[in-house]
């Protein structure tokens, strides 16, 4: 599948594991290639706009004698937006906590945006899921953090790991975008490249 992608090397500016996993899943060839970028956005933009942005900024970021003709730039942002706030990647285990607190017995939104560059063309998307958690105990919300450690992910959990299995009551939207890449979405952007 994805025969149009064979004129491309595609490259993924991603270090997320997860985000690699599901790229490599969908059946792309990729090598991953990173810059550190300011994660900045007007403070009137909305949030739902916010990963978009982000990810524009990322592939920005590469110069055009860095995306020669050929390449073809995957770039991503994840966020969990919660009671009006964006929930990044937790600084320590009482900022997670405190994440996830928030989040029991509540609903929020993911929101990743995600954008596809050649030399010739860009195409930016976001794609957004709602996720209800049952209420978390205290006990439940300290052994997440310990055993799993979920400092590199936005609202400090992750879908797939313990917290998502036990404490995930509700989903509307694409799992695979709350893991940090809408693969539907993004396999259908990829198709007209």
């Amino acid at each position: 599948m994805l025969e149009n992608l064979k004129q491309y090397q595609i490259v993924l500016a991603s270090k997320s594991p997860r985000r690699q996993e599901l790229l490599h899943g969908m059946g792309v060839d990729f090598t991953v290639l990173t810059k550190e970028t300011p994660e900045t956005f007007p403070p009137d933009m909305p949030l739902d706009e916010v990963p978009k942005h982000l990810s524009l900024q990322k592939s920005l970021a590469f110069s055009d004698d860095e995306l020669p003709t050929g390449y073809l730039l995957v770039t991503a942002d994840t966020v969990v937006i919660s009671e009006g706030e964006i929930l990044g990647k937790p600084k320590d285990a009482a900022d997670a906590f405190r994440m996830l607190e928030q989040l029991s017995d509540r609903v929020h939104h993911v929101v990743t945006g995600v954008t596809v560059r050649t030399v010739e063309k860009t195409e930016s998307f976001s794609a957004i899921s709602q996720v209800t958690f049952a209420p978390l105990e205290k006990d439940e919300i300290d052994y997440y953090i310990v055993h799993c450690q979920p400092f590199d992910k936005a609202g400090a959990y992750g879908i797939q790991e313990w917290i998502g299995y036990v404490g995930i009551s509700g989903l509307e939207g694409s799992f695979y975008n709350v893991m940090g890449l809408p693969t539907q979405r993004l396999y259908q952007v990829l198709k007209g490249f």
